[in-house]
Protein backbone atom coordinates (compact mmCIF):
# COMPACT_ATOMS: atom_id res chain seq x y z
CA UNK A 1 0.00 0.00 0.00
CA UNK A 2 1.26 3.20 -0.99
CA UNK A 3 0.80 5.90 1.84
CA UNK A 4 1.64 9.36 1.02
CA UNK A 5 2.00 12.03 3.58
CA UNK A 6 1.04 15.28 3.43
CA UNK A 7 1.57 18.11 6.05
CA UNK A 8 -0.85 21.08 6.20
CA UNK A 9 -1.33 23.57 9.19
CA UNK A 10 0.70 26.13 9.83
CA UNK A 11 0.94 28.62 12.89
CA UNK A 12 -1.97 30.48 12.64
CA UNK A 13 -3.69 27.08 13.22
CA UNK A 14 -1.93 26.56 16.34
CA UNK A 15 -2.33 30.02 17.60
CA UNK A 16 -6.03 29.65 17.94
CA UNK A 17 -6.04 26.63 20.58
CA UNK A 18 -5.72 27.17 24.28
CA UNK A 19 -2.99 24.53 25.92
CA UNK A 20 -5.82 23.11 28.30
CA UNK A 21 -7.25 21.91 24.86
CA UNK A 22 -4.00 20.29 23.94
CA UNK A 23 -3.94 18.34 27.33
CA UNK A 24 -6.95 16.95 25.81
CA UNK A 25 -4.94 14.47 23.92
CA UNK A 26 -2.10 11.90 24.72
CA UNK A 27 1.30 12.97 25.96
CA UNK A 28 2.74 11.50 22.72
CA UNK A 29 0.44 13.78 20.68
CA UNK A 30 1.08 16.35 22.37
CA UNK A 31 4.99 16.19 22.35
CA UNK A 32 4.93 15.38 18.43
CA UNK A 33 2.72 18.48 18.23
CA UNK A 34 1.01 16.26 15.11
CA UNK A 35 -2.67 14.45 15.18
CA UNK A 36 -2.25 11.85 12.15
CA UNK A 37 -5.46 11.34 9.73
CA UNK A 38 -5.86 8.78 6.86
CA UNK A 39 -7.90 10.05 4.23
CA UNK A 40 -8.11 9.37 0.64
CA UNK A 41 -9.06 12.26 -1.87
CA UNK A 42 -11.64 10.46 -3.99
CA UNK A 43 -14.36 11.42 -2.27
CA UNK A 44 -15.22 15.31 -3.46
CA UNK A 45 -16.20 17.54 -1.87
CA UNK A 46 -15.62 16.06 1.09
CA UNK A 47 -11.99 15.38 0.05
CA UNK A 48 -10.20 15.95 -3.06
CA UNK A 49 -7.03 17.19 -4.91
CA UNK A 50 -6.99 20.34 -6.46
CA UNK A 51 -6.04 19.73 -10.06
CA UNK A 52 -4.17 22.98 -10.28
CA UNK A 53 -2.16 22.35 -6.96
CA UNK A 54 -2.59 18.77 -6.55
CA UNK A 55 -3.28 19.83 -2.53
CA UNK A 56 -5.68 18.17 -0.51
CA UNK A 57 -9.39 20.11 -0.38
CA UNK A 58 -12.51 19.21 0.62
CA UNK A 59 -14.74 19.73 4.12
CA UNK A 60 -12.96 17.09 5.76
CA UNK A 61 -9.69 18.64 5.30
CA UNK A 62 -10.91 21.77 6.49
CA UNK A 63 -12.74 20.01 9.14
CA UNK A 64 -9.94 18.11 10.38
CA UNK A 65 -7.41 21.40 10.10
CA UNK A 66 -10.21 23.12 12.47
CA UNK A 67 -10.06 20.14 15.13
CA UNK A 68 -6.33 20.23 15.16
CA UNK A 69 -6.04 23.88 15.58
CA UNK A 70 -8.90 23.72 18.15
CA UNK A 71 -6.84 21.19 19.77
CA UNK A 72 -3.63 22.93 19.87
CA UNK A 73 -1.91 21.21 17.19
CA UNK A 74 -1.05 20.05 13.55
CA UNK A 75 -2.87 17.67 11.28
CA UNK A 76 -0.61 15.20 9.06
CA UNK A 77 -2.43 13.74 6.47
CA UNK A 78 -2.01 9.97 5.24
CA UNK A 79 -3.23 9.56 1.74
CA UNK A 80 -4.71 5.83 2.27
CA UNK A 81 -6.44 3.06 0.26
CA UNK A 82 -10.10 2.86 1.84
CA UNK A 83 -10.35 -0.39 2.59
CA UNK A 84 -7.17 0.00 4.30
CA UNK A 85 -7.87 3.04 6.99
CA UNK A 86 -9.51 1.22 9.85
CA UNK A 87 -6.27 -1.95 9.62
CA UNK A 88 -4.26 1.92 9.81
CA UNK A 89 -5.85 2.55 13.43
CA UNK A 90 -5.70 -0.78 14.41
CA UNK A 91 -1.62 -0.89 13.63
CA UNK A 92 -1.29 2.98 14.98
CA UNK A 93 0.10 3.97 11.80
CA UNK A 94 -3.00 6.68 12.30
CA UNK A 95 -4.81 8.52 14.62
CA UNK A 96 -8.15 8.76 13.19
CA UNK A 97 -9.32 8.62 9.77
CA UNK A 98 -11.45 11.30 8.03
CA UNK A 99 -13.15 10.29 4.44
CA UNK A 100 -16.82 10.87 5.03
CA UNK A 101 -16.67 7.02 6.39
CA UNK A 102 -20.60 6.00 7.36
CA UNK A 103 -20.50 4.68 10.73
CA UNK A 104 -21.63 0.77 10.63
CA UNK A 105 -22.71 -1.18 13.32
CA UNK A 106 -20.66 -4.17 11.35
CA UNK A 107 -17.58 -0.89 11.48
CA UNK A 108 -17.99 -0.65 15.29
CA UNK A 109 -17.11 -3.90 16.37
CA UNK A 110 -13.03 -2.61 16.18
CA UNK A 111 -13.98 1.37 16.69
CA UNK A 112 -16.38 3.94 17.49
CA UNK A 113 -17.38 6.68 15.33
CA UNK A 114 -17.55 10.82 16.51
CA UNK A 115 -20.40 11.21 13.96
CA UNK A 116 -20.48 14.78 12.15
CA UNK A 117 -22.24 14.71 8.91
CA UNK A 118 -25.54 13.47 7.74
CA UNK A 119 -25.64 11.45 4.24
CA UNK A 120 -28.05 10.08 1.93
CA UNK A 121 -27.82 7.09 -1.11
CA UNK A 122 -29.40 8.84 -4.28
CA UNK A 123 -30.05 7.12 -7.39
CA UNK A 124 -28.83 9.03 -10.62
CA UNK A 125 -28.01 8.14 -14.31
CA UNK A 126 -26.79 10.40 -17.49
CA UNK A 127 -28.69 12.60 -18.79
CA UNK A 128 -28.17 10.80 -22.50
CA UNK A 129 -30.28 7.79 -20.64
CA UNK A 130 -32.83 10.09 -19.16
CA UNK A 131 -35.58 9.64 -21.80
CA UNK A 132 -35.97 5.90 -21.10
CA UNK A 133 -35.03 6.20 -17.07
CA UNK A 134 -37.47 9.21 -15.96
CA UNK A 135 -37.71 7.76 -12.53
CA UNK A 136 -36.80 5.69 -9.86
CA UNK A 137 -39.37 3.41 -10.90
CA UNK A 138 -37.97 2.63 -14.79
CA UNK A 139 -34.81 1.31 -12.42
CA UNK A 140 -36.75 -1.98 -12.16
CA UNK A 141 -34.30 -4.68 -14.33
CA UNK A 142 -31.85 -2.45 -14.85
CA UNK A 143 -28.31 -2.51 -13.63
CA UNK A 144 -27.37 -0.02 -11.09
CA UNK A 145 -23.84 0.71 -9.42
CA UNK A 146 -22.44 1.79 -5.91
CA UNK A 147 -19.08 1.47 -4.26
CA UNK A 148 -18.31 -2.12 -2.65
CA UNK A 149 -16.97 -0.18 0.30
CA UNK A 150 -19.80 1.56 1.12
CA UNK A 151 -23.39 0.15 2.41
CA UNK A 152 -25.12 1.11 -1.06
CA UNK A 153 -25.02 -2.27 -2.73
CA UNK A 154 -27.30 -3.71 0.34
CA UNK A 155 -29.24 -0.39 0.41
CA UNK A 156 -29.81 -0.95 -3.36
CA UNK A 157 -31.21 -4.40 -2.64
CA UNK A 158 -33.45 -3.52 -0.53
CA UNK A 159 -34.88 -1.35 -2.23
CA UNK A 160 -35.34 -3.31 -4.74
CA UNK A 161 -37.00 -6.15 -3.11
CA UNK A 162 -39.51 -3.46 -1.67
CA UNK A 163 -40.36 -1.70 -4.68
CA UNK A 164 -39.77 -3.80 -7.34
CA UNK A 165 -39.75 -7.85 -7.17
CA UNK A 166 -42.78 -7.00 -4.45
CA UNK A 167 -44.66 -5.29 -7.24
CA UNK A 168 -43.64 -8.43 -9.96
CA UNK A 169 -40.92 -6.59 -11.36
CA UNK A 170 -37.81 -7.76 -12.18
CA UNK A 171 -34.90 -7.02 -9.49
CA UNK A 172 -31.87 -4.13 -9.76
CA UNK A 173 -28.97 -5.92 -10.82
CA UNK A 174 -26.56 -4.74 -8.56
CA UNK A 175 -23.13 -4.00 -9.19
CA UNK A 176 -20.46 -3.32 -7.26
CA UNK A 177 -17.47 -0.63 -8.05
CA UNK A 178 -14.25 0.02 -6.92
CA UNK A 179 -15.28 3.30 -5.49
CA UNK A 180 -17.72 6.10 -7.01
CA UNK A 181 -15.44 7.45 -9.58
CA UNK A 182 -15.43 3.64 -11.12
CA UNK A 183 -19.11 4.13 -11.10
CA UNK A 184 -19.37 7.17 -13.14
CA UNK A 185 -16.75 5.72 -15.44
CA UNK A 186 -18.83 2.53 -15.68
CA UNK A 187 -22.22 4.33 -16.57
CA UNK A 188 -20.65 7.05 -18.74
CA UNK A 189 -19.46 4.03 -20.75
CA UNK A 190 -23.12 2.72 -20.34
CA UNK A 191 -21.74 -0.73 -18.73
CA UNK A 192 -24.57 0.60 -15.50
CA UNK A 193 -27.94 2.23 -16.40
CA UNK A 194 -27.60 4.20 -13.13
CA UNK A 195 -25.61 4.49 -10.01
CA UNK A 196 -25.86 5.51 -6.50
CA UNK A 197 -23.61 7.62 -4.40
CA UNK A 198 -24.43 10.30 -1.60
CA UNK A 199 -26.56 12.94 -1.90
CA UNK A 200 -23.70 15.12 -0.38
CA UNK A 201 -21.04 14.58 -3.62
CA UNK A 202 -24.01 14.90 -6.63
CA UNK A 203 -23.96 18.86 -6.78
CA UNK A 204 -20.25 19.03 -7.38
CA UNK A 205 -20.28 16.49 -9.87
CA UNK A 206 -23.45 18.47 -11.72
CA UNK A 207 -21.16 21.36 -11.86
CA UNK A 208 -18.09 20.21 -12.87
CA UNK A 209 -19.93 18.33 -15.52
CA UNK A 210 -22.93 20.08 -16.56
CA UNK A 211 -26.06 18.71 -18.59
CA UNK A 212 -24.11 15.27 -17.73
CA UNK A 213 -25.92 13.31 -14.89
CA UNK A 214 -29.47 13.68 -13.64
CA UNK A 215 -30.90 13.06 -10.29
CA UNK A 216 -33.60 10.53 -9.72
CA UNK A 217 -36.22 11.07 -7.32
CA UNK A 218 -34.80 11.77 -3.63
CA UNK A 219 -31.81 9.98 -1.36
CA UNK A 220 -33.52 6.42 -0.33
CA UNK A 221 -31.49 6.41 3.29
CA UNK A 222 -29.93 8.20 6.04
CA UNK A 223 -26.95 7.22 7.09
CA UNK A 224 -24.42 8.91 9.49
CA UNK A 225 -20.79 9.66 7.99
CA UNK A 226 -18.28 9.84 11.12
CA UNK A 227 -14.45 9.73 12.29
CA UNK A 228 -13.14 6.06 13.73
CA UNK A 229 -11.36 5.43 16.49
CA UNK A 230 -10.11 3.00 18.48
CA UNK A 231 -11.94 1.30 21.58
CA UNK A 232 -8.11 1.28 23.42
CA UNK A 233 -7.75 3.44 26.32
CA UNK A 234 -5.85 5.93 24.26
CA UNK A 235 -8.17 5.83 21.30
CA UNK A 236 -10.48 6.60 23.45
CA UNK A 237 -8.77 9.67 25.03
CA UNK A 238 -8.33 10.88 21.43
CA UNK A 239 -11.80 10.44 20.51
CA UNK A 240 -13.06 12.46 23.33
CA UNK A 241 -10.51 15.32 22.81
CA UNK A 242 -11.89 15.57 18.70
CA UNK A 243 -15.85 15.05 19.65
CA UNK A 244 -15.33 18.23 22.17
CA UNK A 245 -13.65 20.04 19.49
CA UNK A 246 -16.03 19.08 17.32
CA UNK A 247 -18.49 20.58 19.41
CA UNK A 248 -16.74 23.63 20.67
CA UNK A 249 -16.96 24.41 16.92
CA UNK A 250 -20.64 23.51 15.98
CA UNK A 251 -21.30 25.96 19.09
CA UNK A 252 -18.70 28.45 17.71
CA UNK A 253 -20.39 28.94 14.18
CA UNK A 254 -16.86 27.88 12.78
CA UNK A 255 -19.20 23.92 11.86
CA UNK A 256 -21.76 25.27 9.88
CA UNK A 257 -19.06 28.10 7.78
CA UNK A 258 -17.21 24.83 6.78
CA UNK A 259 -20.20 23.27 5.46
CA UNK A 260 -21.42 26.31 3.79
CA UNK A 261 -18.05 26.56 1.84
CA UNK A 262 -18.84 23.42 0.53
CA UNK A 263 -22.33 23.89 -0.37
CA UNK A 264 -23.34 20.99 2.60
CA UNK A 265 -25.34 22.92 4.74
CA UNK A 266 -28.05 20.43 4.28
CA UNK A 267 -25.79 17.62 5.43
CA UNK A 268 -24.97 19.25 9.03
CA UNK A 269 -25.51 16.91 12.03
CA UNK A 270 -27.62 18.51 14.34
CA UNK A 271 -25.92 17.49 17.35
CA UNK A 272 -22.20 16.09 17.30
CA UNK A 273 -23.02 12.37 18.34
CA UNK A 274 -21.13 8.91 19.16
CA UNK A 275 -22.06 6.00 17.50
CA UNK A 276 -25.71 6.65 16.35
CA UNK A 277 -24.96 5.30 12.32
CA UNK A 278 -27.91 2.45 11.63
Amino acid sequence: MLLKTLLIAGPALVATATFADAQELPQRIRDAGTIVAATNPNYAPIVYKDPATNTLQGLDIALGEAIAAELGVKVEWQETEFVQMLPSLQTGRVDMAMAGMSDLPSRRETVDFVDYMVSGAQFYTLKALSENITGTADLCGKRVGASRNTNWPKDIAEWSQENCEAKGLAPIEVIGTEGSVDARTQLKSQRLDAAVQGNETLPYFQNLEPDTYVLLGEPFTRSLAGIPFLKTEEGVQIREAVQGALERLKESGRYAEIFAEYGLAANEIDAIALNQGE
